[in-house]
């Protein structure tokens, strides 16, 4: 089988996120929209100025238009919460696109950097940086005894939570999921769809993340989190990867050569059909039964095809059978034409 680094056969992506609120202000959920925007108005100088950590740009979402929005949560860089929230509130963006603080969510503050694999540390390195240059600018809610202050309380304490999405469709169909789902529980996990909180999975993908931050410093939870939890999980989806193999390898190559035909030759799709059949083939790939299509390419896609992005690239509202004959025309394009 082939070789990838950062474990990327299952994990397509982990992030690491930190949850602050500025001390002697409300939490979100009871401030005024007078008191929502002084708290924009505070962080903005440190979030964009020339004392910022990084570059970041920022976006009023109050005043975005709704595709942009729609963008920026398909890119996983906010929440539907904020995306569909009202009054206050708003994002700075790195210039990378890798790492984003949105602003007058769930708490003040919520910053997040997201890499490629199994690399929840260097987004941690990459965030724990900028909440340190913020920090001193603007004073963080803080107790002695409870740490960092926040409007949730599984958030209390170091404020700082990692996940990873994992690619788990071996898993799905030996029908062994749900042991995933209850080991999760045990261990004070959760576990999510593909756009994290209230979502559903699609394309098999599955949002893991620590739910418990009191009690723990940043590097036991990330120590836990990179070299426990996660590793097991992929050691559990490749197993299932190979029994399934071993089982019935026709019937697999069966299903992944139907699906990536499909893809191949399909005038319309709908996001649901793609992401399902463009999973299949991203596990073709990672067990060298599809050859010819990078993984990245792959991945890459999963993003391309949401509606948002779409109609980005054509600049133009698209109605839903519009939506389905570009998202085909995409992925046609993108994987070669049968």
């Amino acid at each position: 089988m082939p070789e990838f680094a950062h474990d990327e056969d299952v994990v397509l992506s982990s992030r690491a996120r930190i949850a602050r609120n500025i001390a002697g202000m409300p939490f979100v959920h009871v401030a005024s929209e007078d008191q929502r925007r002084e708290v924009i108005a505070r962080l903005l100088p440190p979030l964009t100025g020339t004392t910022s950590a990084e570059p970041t740009i920022w976006t009023d979402l109050e005043t975005a238009p709704k595709q942009r929005r729609r963008m920026l949560f398909e890119q996983h860089l906010i929440s539907r919460q904020l995306a569909d929230a009202k009054g206050p509130r708003g994002v700075a963006v790195a210039e990378d696109e890798a790492m984003s603080v949105m602003i007058n969510e769930e708490d003040h503050v919520r910053m997040h950097a997201i890499a490629p694999g199994l690399q929840p540390g260097l987004c941690f390195e990459r965030i724990r940086d900028f909440d340190v240059a913020i920090e001193p600018l603007v004073g963080w809610a803080f107790h002695e005894r409870w740490g960092y202050q926040s409007a949730c309380p599984t958030n209390t304490g170091t404020g700082i939570r990692f996940s990873a999405m994992l690619h788990l469709p071996a898993l799905r169909m030996t029908r062994e999921l749900e042991k995933v789902r209850q080991a999760a529980k045990d261990l004070h996990l959760a576990v999510r769809g593909y756009y994290g909180e209230g979502s559903e999975s699609s394309g098999n993908f599955y949002q893991v993340s620590n739910q418990i931050t009191l009690g723990c410093s940043e590097e036991e939870l990330l120590d836990r989190f990179v070299n426990t939890i996660v590793p097991g999980i992929i050691n559990y989806e490749r197993s299932a990867r190979q029994m399934l193999l071993r089982r019935d390898r026709i019937a697999i190559e069966d299903r992944i050569g139907r699906d990536l035909a499909v893809l191949r030759a399909a005038r319309l799709l709908k996001v649901d059909e793609a992401m399902r059949r463009l999973s299949s083939v991203r596990l073709g790939c990672c067990l060298d039964i599809v050859k010819v299509i990078p993984l990245q390419q792959i991945n890459n896609l999963f993003h391309e095809i949401q509606t948002g992005h779409l109609q980005t690239a054509a600049d133009s509202h698209l109605s839903p059978i519009q939506s389905q004959e570009a998202r085909a025309v995409l992925v046609r394009r993108r994987l070669g034409e049968g």
